[in-house]
């Protein structure tokens, strides 16, 4: 079986394309009509030359959104350590005051 050859201005037309659609490997693999290793290979050599802050793209967005979830989870979960905290302060304090008051 004889390999395709393809240039690399081919190569990184076509990763443009995939961060540009959004895919799936396996969608766009089947698109394409090039295998889903050989594209993941592609990408991994050339998503950094799209991949500038100003190219916004769906996979980018999605891991923009998964980042901002992940970082909404760990706000939340320090938020309620801080109040639990706060919760066992306030209980100190009480217990300092009752402990340190003069016996009659």
């Amino acid at each position: 079986m004889e390999r395709n050859r393809y240039s690399e201005e081919f190569k990184k037309q076509t990763v443009k394309y995939i961060l540009e659609q959004g895919k799936s490997m396996p969608q766009m693999s089947e698109e394409l009509g090039i295998s889903a290793g050989v594209l993941h290979n592609w990408k991994a050599t050339y998503r950094d030359e799209f991949q500038t802050e100003s190219v916004i793209t769906p996979e980018r967005v999605r891991q923009l959104e998964q980042q901002l979830r992940e970082k909404d989870l760990e706000y939340q979960e320090k938020e309620r350590q801080n109040q639990d905290l706060q919760e066992e302060l306030a209980i100190l304090k009480k217990a300092l005051h009752i402990f340190s008051k003069e016996k009659n």
